[in-house]
Parts: structure tokens; sequence; C-alpha cells
């Protein structure tokens, strides 16, 4: 796999996914390291003009009107040591590995002012998997600032680090990778601290989960309609043509090939329920909610959002709001509420499906009848996983006190707006893979069925993992094979 050469402009959510999860290499470009040496003369300059500098002759927040002088790298030092009181379980090595390159990332672009020094050590630590421990409970949007400081203390050999799989003293996990801690320059303390870098960096990863699950989510739609003998007529494309929403055209032309074959089968009915007939408009909004989601992360991913801001063509070092980030925490939230939406599908799908017996299918989905459960008890659990997918679909964004006397009077939540839709994915996952398996067995018991090829694959991929229920046995041992297949990866259909 070739590095990832930060140029300041084009991070995607791809690059986040196989930065954080598959170990590539991150590099920089010639024009970053320039950009970042003309930036920190700058601000050099204007801290020895006297110019008033937030964060470098300032204190932070309340302290605004407190000045600073005397040794600059202690006053960093205590910058980072003061912020650090995020609490709770560590969040996961992948969001960790996202937050370092989303920071690296955002000071490639050159505003910060970061020393050259500190900004290596960042990009060598990245590289050599040494990560700092990050409690997950402290940003309230505000940036990052109290989760970010265990990356900043990490660097200068303070607190805890991941390394080969050990968490150990930083200045240890260091050592041992043959890296030494930085001191910090005036400014960097708060340059590492002051970004919005945890939630960017797990927000790419979310999205790119929820692109993962949405082409799962399309095909076991398609076997769906395979097994309940939907009319696919709801597909044509002049019925999408005519009322263009947001995605839709796009969805139901996934759905048309994933459903593509000489001539498709006579339908059962002349309409079907709206979760299966109206699966264009639902997957569509789905779609345009995961653009928007995507398209605020990469803005992110590539921003200049420090306070202060250093404009190195300009020569001037100014105060921002840059680091607020309502756009993205409320690209997520959208990105939630549309996940339950189509959750809601997956599993009125599945009642449709494992129900009294629509469209000639037994009741149940049970080959056998008479006293058999069949698949009629997993609508409890399927109940139950969108239930829990419902609570997290609840808004966060104006759930905020007034903190730092006042100074810091509004927040976006943006970090939790992004780890609750996370864990929805997750749970939407849950449902698609019952879903999955209740189509394939649908399609069994549709006998004469000749499926489409894409369908035929997907059908295939779900016997690789489950076979067709035949008596009654305990199924959610299946559900769970099928889920462990769709979230690490390795489902193929």
């Amino acid at each position: 796999m070739s590095a990832l050469i930060l140029t300041g402009a084009d991070i995607r959510v791809e690059d986040v996914a196989a930065v954080a999860r598959d170990g590539r290499k991150v590099e920089v470009a010639s024009v970053v390291r320039e950009r970042l040496d003309r930036a920190r003369k700058v601000l050099d300059r204007a801290a020895a003009s006297g110019q008033q500098i937030y964060g470098l002759n300032t204190g932070l927040g309340a302290n605004l009107g407190t000045s600073v002088s005397g040794d600059a790298s202690a006053f960093q030092r205590q910058l980072l040591e003061g912020r650090s009181g995020a609490v709770g379980n560590a969040l996961p090595q992948d969001i960790v590995r996202a937050t370092m390159l989303a920071r690296a990332g955002m000071f490639s672009a050159g505003g910060s002012g970061i020393s050259s020094e500190v900004f290596n050590a960042l990009i060598d630590a990245l590289n050599a998997g040494v990560h700092p421990v990050m409690p997950s409970l402290g940003s309230i949007g505000d940036s990052d600032l109290v989760l970010m400081a265990t990356l900043g203390r990490m660097l200068t050999g303070d607190g805890e680090a991941d390394f080969q799989g050990r968490r150990m003293p930083a200045a240890k996990a260091l050592a041992m990778a043959r890296l030494a801690p930085v001191s910090l320059a005036p400014k960097d303390g708060l340059s590492l601290i002051s970004a919005s870098a945890v939630s960017a960096g797990s927000g790419a990863l979310a999205v790119a989960d929820a692109l993962s699950a949405f082409a799962q989510q399309q095909q076991a739609g398609a076997l769906t309609m395979e097994g309940i003998g939907a009319n696919q007529t709801i597909l044509d494309p002049r019925l999408h043509a005519a009322r263009p929403a947001a995605g839709q055209q796009r969805a139901a032309q996934g759905l048309r090939d994933l459903l593509a074959r000489d001539k498709a089968p006579a339908p059962a009915t002349l309409q079907d329920p709206l979760s299966i007939r109206c699966m264009p408009s639902i997957h569509g909004a789905l779609l345009q909610a995961i653009d928007q989601a995507k398209q605020a992360v990469e803005i992110e991913l590539n921003a200049a959002a420090d306070n202060p801001l250093v404009l190195g063509d300009d020569a001037i070092v100014l105060s921002t709001g840059n680091f607020h980030t309502p756009s993205l925490s409320l690209a997520f939230e959208t990105l939630g509420l549309a996940i339950a939406q189509c959750a809601a599908a997956s599993a009125a799908r599945f009642i449709q499906l494992t129900g009294s017996g629509r469209n000639g299918l037994p009741r149940y989905l049970s080959p056998v009848g008479g006293a058999s459960a069949g698949f009629v008890p997993l609508q409890k659990t399927v109940s139950a996983i969108l239930a829990a997918i419902r609570h997290k679909a609840n808004p966060v964004t104006l759930d905020f006190l007034p903190v730092s006397e006042g100074v810091e009077d509004h927040a976006t939540q943006a970090p939790l707006a992004v780890s609750k839709c996370a864990d929805m994915i997750v749970l939407w996952q849950r449902l698609i893979a019952f879903e999955l398996m209740a189509a394939a067995q649908a399609v069994d018991l549709r006998n004469g069925l000749t499926l489409a090829p894409a369908t035929a694959a997907i059908h295939a991929a779900v016997r690789a993992l489950v076979l067709p229920l035949k008596e009654d046995r305990p199924q959610g041992i299946d559900a769970e094979a099928i889920y462990a297949a769709l979230a690490s990866g390795s489902w193929q259909a």
C-alpha cells in the first residue's frame, strides 16, 4: 500500500480508514513543510512585536485577560497539564489513529504555526504505532481540547501510550519506538489541542462504515424483493425521474443492478408494503445524508481551524471561531435520523417476511409448520434493536451549559453526535443481518425461483455462513455469524 502524502488539501474519508485501520503510512509533501515554516516565522514575528496572541502570551478561556511571560515552553506544558481532564473508557485504537491523522491533516493546511519539530513528532508517532491513551469523555465540541491534551502530553513524554498492543508510560513507548519526546515552542501546546480532530477523525470512520453498511442494506433489500416476490416495476427509472428526490435515482439504480436479469419474475402482487415499495426513497434519503456527512468531515480534515489562525500569505495572526463545528454535528444528527429511517424499514421487511405468510410464503418461514416457531421469535429481537437505534437517534446538539465563566456559552457536542451515530451503524448492521437471514430463507421456500446473478451471490454468501432453517434451532447464533461478517469486512457477495 502506497503512503498517504499530506498536501493540506485532499485527505478523504477512505484515506483516514486506511491509515487508522490498515496501517497505511503517512508522508509529507515538501509544499507542506514550506507552508509550515512560513507560518511559524509569521507567528514568531508577531509575538516578538508584542502583539497579544491567544494561548501564546495570554491565558485561555476565562483567563483570556491574563498576560503570560517567562518560560514559553513551560507555559505550553502547563496548558496541556491543566486541560487533561478527560475520563471514561479509552477510545479504540482506530479512532485514536484517525484523530492523529486528522490533526496532522489540519496542520498541513498551515494555519497553526506549529513548529516543525512537533509536527514531525506527530507524524513519526503515527507511523511508528505509538498512540496516546485517550479517554472518551470530556469534549463538548468547542474543539476537542480536553481529549487532545493526551496527544500533546504523549509527544512530550508524559501520560500513557499504547504501543505494540501494550499500555505503558508514554516515555517508555517513545523510547521503544526509537522516538524522542519533544520540547514545545510558543503556542505548540495550544496548537496540539485546539482542534476538532477527534470529531473529524471518528466522523471519517463512521462515514466509511455507513457507506459499507449502505451497500449491505441494498443487498438485503434486493434479496427481500426476491424472497417475497415483490413487484419490481417500482424500480423503473421513469418513476424516479418523475420525482427526483435526493439520492432516490441512485438508490433505485443500485437495486436495479442487483436484480438485473433477462426477464424479471412475475410479481406476486400489484403493490407491496411501503417498506418494500418505497425502498428507493428511503435509501436515497440515507445516501444524501451520507454525502452531507462525508462533505462535512472532509472539510474539517483539510481545514485550518485553529484559534488563533496564522495567515502565512498575509503575514498576520488573527483570532477565529473556526474550531466550532455546528455543521459537522448537524450532519451527523441528520445521518443518524436517516439511518434510523432505513433501519426501521429493514425491520418492517423482516416482520413482513416472517409473519403470517405473505405472497404464498409459509407462516413464520417455517418449512414444517404446526407448532414450529420458525422465525417469529426473532421479531422481538429485531424490535429491541430498533428501539435501541431510535434511542440513539435523539438529538444532542442542544445539550450544553455555558462554561468558562460564560466565555464558552455555546457548544456543538460534535464528538457525541458522531459517536452515537457510529453506535447506530453497529445496531443497523445487526438488523441487516436479520433481514438477510430471513430473505434467504424466503428464497429457499419459494420453489422454482431463479435469482438474478447478483442476488444469487448474496444468497450464496448467506448460506456460506448459515444453513437453511429445517426445524427450530437457536437462530441468534446464526444472526451473529452474519453480523460478524458484515462488520468485519469479510462479507463477500
